[in-house]
């Protein structure tokens, strides 16, 4: 059984920056695909940025392609999105994925493992 716990959410202004960090505990997680994916109020949940199990080969919508960056820490389990100039249409509750089956994935759906979820708010 894989848990993911992600952090680092909070209130930014327009133009600012955060970095969210999500920490996979459990056999295997090294081994999964790991999405980023968020989720406005209103709006249906959509793909933000992918990475497969080496951290090599990464994915980004196009909607956060050159601001928002993907990235993961093998030895500690961790997968990292690291967002720049952020605008208020990025706020949303933002959550991490991982998929068991694969070590590339860029859809995650409701038989993957999930995390909690943690909000993001833009301020204009």
């Amino acid at each position: 059984q894989v848990q993911l716990v992600e952090s680092g959410g909070g209130l930014v202004q327009a133009g600012g920056s955060l970095r969210l960090s999500c920490a996979g505990s459990g056999r295997g997680f090294g081994g999964y695909a790991v999405g980023w994916l968020r989720q406005a109020p209103g709006k249906d949940r959509e793909i933000v940025a992918a990475i497969n199990f080496s951290g090599i080969r990464t994915y980004y919508s196009d909607s956060v392609k050159g601001r928002f960056t993907i990235s993961r820490d093998g030895a500690k389990n961790m997968v990292y999105l690291q967002m720049n100039s952020l605008q208020p249409e990025d706020t949303a509750v933002y959550y991490c994925a991982a998929d068991p089956t694969t070590g590339w994935a860029t859809k995650f759906d409701d038989d993957d493992y999930w995390g909690q979820g943690t909000q993001v708010t833009v301020s204009s």
